[in-house]
């Protein structure tokens, strides 16, 4: 299945550059020189400790599909900007590149590499604005939706955001990426045809509205739904009125019939303090199995918050806080080039600049996670040049790049690779989990960190270092350019 929402071809889905660079490119006879580029962000959303990697699979569709069609070459032929030996090229194109990745719903951090593409550059350098946007997108919405899930604690979390979403696109992979970042499921019903991912919904104040009485809106809800009956309690007066007509039909549409309510939902007001009081009701009349979802404008301070107040919520709604992840709405991911290959020599590339936090880490790299093997949890993280090899048989010493004095040796560890192959030579070598199982990983990758590294405030620095070879190739790079 093509889960990409496009109905029309996105391949000139691209800034104009990548063009006018590719034509340049193969009209100075640079067209199939090698290049390597890797993807990193320099910040993470809301100042925390970690992102969550999402967006891999749409990158992969759009790669695997990526053709020019009759049209695209007419309408680029109009610009009057690109060579009939360009045009020819794209008519004929096929995607050629080696591409890795770090896997959907990897915790992932400042600086390194989440992503690495290799090929010839005009093909390379091409894709660089898909690949920001299809990474840069779901892993800032995985993120937030991560940080709300984890300020809920055991309580689920909803995405409910569609309608605020900046197009129906940000919706639909927003719903996806929310669900890669623990959200039980959406309202966002074509996300649950497309993924799997469960959609869920109650009703709206219209429904109540509509009915002569808030009474006759629960009864008719209840009869035609009566395994699913969660009502909206708060058209009228929560405490006074919707609550205890939600009783009233629970005991005269559901019980009788050997169904049990689902739930009620509040939706505006002090949240909290109805939310207790909606519970004492509900307990007090036989229906303490009876859920309280909130929802209203929340995020994960919010959300704490309640929590820490005594709310008696079980599940939180969350949208526009979420789908646009407003308090940051900006994921920082770049693309940038780390080498060439002349003469079938890789070739290392560094960009320097008077902001310090740009100049990047050079060369065709490797990314490692090390594991404590007592605890499970992750030590840190280490960029090693491709031939390198972390031996975790022996005692491994690592080193702040930045204050190299910070050394630490590291002992009974474990050393994963975190990147994983998804194309070899433009042809697809990797599979995408399903949904479920890219959810349950991130969820488990999750438990490998520190409880210091997951605060909203202030968290711990997860530390990404440098081999003390790459780091050797970096200095020298940084003396030559800067001599």
């Amino acid at each position: 299945m093509q889960t990409n929402s496009i109905r029309y071809n996105l391949t000139l889905l691209t800034d104009f550059y990548e063009l006018t660079m590719a034509n340049g490119f193969l009209n100075s006879n640079r067209a199939d020189q090698i290049a390597y580029f890797d993807m990193f962000f320099r910040k993470t959303p809301d100042d925390g400790g970690l992102a969550i990697m999402a967006g891999v699979e749409q990158l992969v569709e759009y790669l695997e599909n990526l053709s020019f069609t009759n049209e695209d070459i007419e309408f680029l032929r109009a610009k009057n900007l690109f060579s009939e030996d360009f045009l020819s090229y794209l008519l004929n194109f096929k995607f050629s590149c080696d591409v890795w990745a770090v896997p959907e719903g990897t915790p992932v951090f400042p600086y390194e590499p989440i992503l690495t593409v290799r090929g010839p550059i005009i093909q390379s350098q091409f894709i660089e604005s898909i690949t920001l946007l299809s990474i840069n997108h779901q892993t800032l919405i995985a993120t937030k939706a991560n940080r709300m899930v984890r300020a809920a604690g055991d309580r689920a979390v909803i995405e409910y955001g569609s309608r605020r979403a900046h197009g129906y696109d940000a919706a639909i992979f927003g719903a996806r990426a929310s669900y890669i970042g623990g959200c039980k499921g959406t309202s966002c019903t074509i996300a649950d045809k497309k993924f799997g991912i469960p959609a869920m919904g109650t009703m709206a104040h219209s429904w109540v509205q509509l009915f002569d009485s808030e009474y006759e809106a629960f009864k008719t809800y209840a009869r035609e739904y009566p395994q699913e009956s969660i009502f909206l309690v708060d058209t009228y007066n929560t405490i006074k009125s919707g609550i205890p007509n939600a009783i009233r039909v629970f005991n005269e549409e559901l019980v009788p019939n050997g169904t049990r309510p689902l739930g009620i939902r509040i939706d505006s007001g002090d949240i909290t303090y109805l939310s207790k009081k909606a519970r004492k009701m509900l307990d007090e009349a036989g229906f303490n199995d009876c859920k309280i979802t909130a929802s209203n404008s929340l995020d994960e301070y919010i959300i704490r918050d309640m929590i820490l107040q005594g709310a008696c919520v079980d599940v939180f709604g969350v949208g526009e806080r979420l789908i646009t992840a407003s308090s940051d709405p900006i994921f920082s991911g770049v693309y940038k080039l780390s080498s060439v290959e002349i003469d079938k020599k890789i070739i290392p590339r560094i960009k320097v600049s008077d902001n310090v936090s740009k100049i990047t880490n050079p060369c065709f790299k490797k990314l490692w996670r090390l594991y404590d093997r007592d605890s499970g949890k992750a030590i840190a993280d280490v960029m090693t040049l491709r031939d390198e090899v972390i031996d975790d048989t022996a005692p491994y010493v690592i080193f702040d790049p930045d204050h190299i004095w910070k050394r630490k040796t590291v002992e009974n560890f474990s050393a994963k690779e975190l990147q994983v192959q998804l194309f070899s030579k433009g042809n697809k070598v990797y599979s995408s989990p399903d949904i479920k199982t890219i959810r349950s990983y991130c969820e488990q990758q999750i438990g490998t960190i520190w409880d210091e590294v997951l605060r909203f405030e202030n968290p711990h620095k997860y530390y990404v270092d440098l081999s003390q070879p790459l780091w050797d190739e970096k200095q020298r790079l940084l003396s030559e350019y800067s001599s």
